[in-house]
Order: C-alpha cells, then structure tokens, then sequence
C-alpha cells in the first residue's frame, strides 16, 4: 500500500505538470518529457513544516530518474489498454547490451538477455548502496524514544531487517516469543516474528513479498515486546486489538498504528538526533550488519525477502575506515616485500 502511494504521487506530478502546460499526457514529446525532468529537480519543493521561510528545498537528480521511470512505466502501461500511442512508448526505451552482466544475472544460453531496454531520457549520476545507519547511531535513535512501544518498533526494525509495512501489518499472532513454540503449531527454533501478507490490515499496512517468512530475534527484542506488553494493557481501548502496533499516546486510542504515524516518529527522531534517519535505513542496516558478519547471501535474502539475487548488491558498500585500512594494508605488504 505504501508503495502504491509513492508511485501515485509521482504519477500525479507528471499529469499534473502536463494539465498546467496543456500538453496531452497520453502524447508527450520527448522534448517535453525532458523539460518534465529538468523541472523536477529545478522547480522548488513545498516548505517543509511550519518554516515557511525556511531555505528552498529541491529534487536530486537521482529522485527525479526515479519519478521518470514510473511515468515511463505508466505510459507503457497505458499503451497495453490502448490508452497511449505505441510511439510514445518506443521512443521512451532503447535497447542496451550488457557487456557485463550484474552477478546473478541469467544471460540466457545464447545470450538472448543480453539485450535490454534502457531509458532514452535520464540524469547521470553516480550509483551508490543504500543509506544505511551504524550501530551506533542505532543505538542513538533507540535511545532517544520515549516510550516503550517506539523502543520496540525501532529495535525490531534494526534487528529483522523487515519493512515498514510488513512491521505495521504484524498480528499478536505472528509473535512466537517463545523458546519452543511447538504448541502454538510451529516448529521454528526459538524466539522469531512470522511475517505475512495480509490485505485485510486496518491501516492499509502490507507487506511488500506475497511469499511469508519468519525472522529469528535475540532475547533483548523479547524483553522490549514484554514492556510494551505492560505499558499497552495500560490503555484499555487496545485490548481488542489483535495489531502489535496501536495508538496508545494520541487518539483514536486503540486503533492500528499507520505509516504517517511511523514517519513522524521517525522524523522526530531524527531532528533530535541531527542525522537522517528512516525506516527503509533500518533494514539497509540489517542488511549490511548480516553480509559484513559473513551470513551467506542466500541466508540474507530469504531473511530480507527479496526474490532476486541481484537486489543484494547495494548492500556490499564500504566505509572510509575500511578503505582506508586496506590501502595502509597494502602499503605495509609493499614496504614488507621491498
């Protein structure tokens, strides 16, 4: 659901740029799909807040890439239903050979996926990994919660590498904290979170893979579940509740925690903490703690709930510290060998 939103919003800007220029959103010009991309990252953003006067904000050249292909995609979609020319479309891609194949990549057996489609229209700019957080700025956020059941949501964030989504959209149920949870019909080896797709949430909370998983927990996340467990009974209108995550400090009490709920948690959080942070950088941060501790890749990815190899890639980065420590390693084998 919350993937849904952000792809609406982005194609919301281009209909919206194309009905304020009186250009035909199902016919645009490449000339006029490029002004669309400079606009993006030239055209001012809405103050943030309540600082109205506060130093104009843009787009990076990356975000506004990322808009274009979900309209370009849009477009090719729209062109299925007959709503949008062929034309359009075709002059949005061309094709690309892959000289080097990202690992993991299945060529073909006579290299007949070799050839993709690219976009014609795009910034260039540099590919990086994923923001991600350190421990230490972890243990900072933690820190800085004043309660039990924000403690909690972020310490399973940075401990399960989960979504936001998937972790607002947890039942009572999907809780075996227990060492063996083979009476609750589940054979899983100690304390763990099931993670499941459901469509029914009340807070439009939905887990992003359709395949469920369990993630295993230390006992410190059970400790926290159990103090969330006292300060929640305190509020009686949570008791029907079967979500994990409920109002308990803002009304209506009660009720299934939402994602604009989480966000702004996360940016306070984040304006106390003088750094950014967010629940995508949480699992980044999951991620990059299981593959730097040596877990295989295969383990990390059923763990993460990615279905494609490829979508571990961001997460192998390196920090200054450590290139840095391999250029003096290198320098000192040299002054060794000479």
């Amino acid at each position: 659901m919350n993937t849904e939103r952000t792809y609406a919003g982005r194609i919301a800007l281009y209909l919206s740029y194309c009905a304020g220029r009186g250009i035909d959103w199902t016919r645009p010009t490449l000339g006029q799909l490029s002004a669309f991309l400079r606009w993006l990252v030239e055209e001012p953003l809405p103050p943030k807040g309540r600082a109205a006067s506060a130093e104009p904000r843009y787009r990076e050249e990356k975000t506004a890439n990322v808009i274009l292909s979900t309209t370009a995609r849009f477009l090719d979609f729209c062109s299925t239903r007959g709503w949008v020319p062929p034309e359009v479309v075709n002059m949005l891609w061309e094709p690309k050979f892959l000289r080097h194949l990202p690992p993991g990549y299945d060529a073909g057996e006579d290299g007949q996926f070799r050839v993709v489609r690219a976009r014609t229209i795009k910034f260039r700019v540099a590919v990086e990994g994923y923001e991600w957080l350190s421990s230490e700025q972890i243990e900072t956020l933690i820190g800085l919660t004043l309660n039990a059941r924000d403690r909690f949501l972020v310490t399973l964030l940075a401990a399960t590498g989960a979504r936001i989504g998937e972790v607002l959209g947890l039942r009572r149920e999907d809780m075996h904290f227990l060492a063996d949870s083979r009476m609750l019909g589940c054979y899983e080896r100690g304390p763990h979170v099931h993670i499941r797709r459901r469509a029914n949430n009340a807070n439009g909370a939905l887990a992003k893979s359709r395949k469920p998983r369990s993630v295993p927990v230390e006992t410190d996340v059970v400790g926290l579940y159990t103090e969330y467990q006292h300060e929640r009974n305190a509020v009686a209108e949570a008791a029907e509740s079967d979500m994990v995550f409920v109002n308990l400090f803002r009304q209506p009490l009660g009720e299934p925690m939402k994602y604009h709920g989480a966000k702004d948690l996360f940016d306070r959080l984040a304006k106390k903490a003088d750094f950014a942070a967010r629940p995508h950088m949480l699992r980044h941060s999951a991620a990059t703690r299981w593959i730097r501790g040596g877990v295989d890749r295969d383990v990390v990815q059923d763990l993460m709930g990615h279905v494609s190899s490829q979508s571990m890639e961001p997460y192998i980065h390196s920090t200054s510290e450590e290139r840095r420590e391999a250029v003096e390693r290198g320098a000192a084998h040299r002054k060794a060998s000479s």
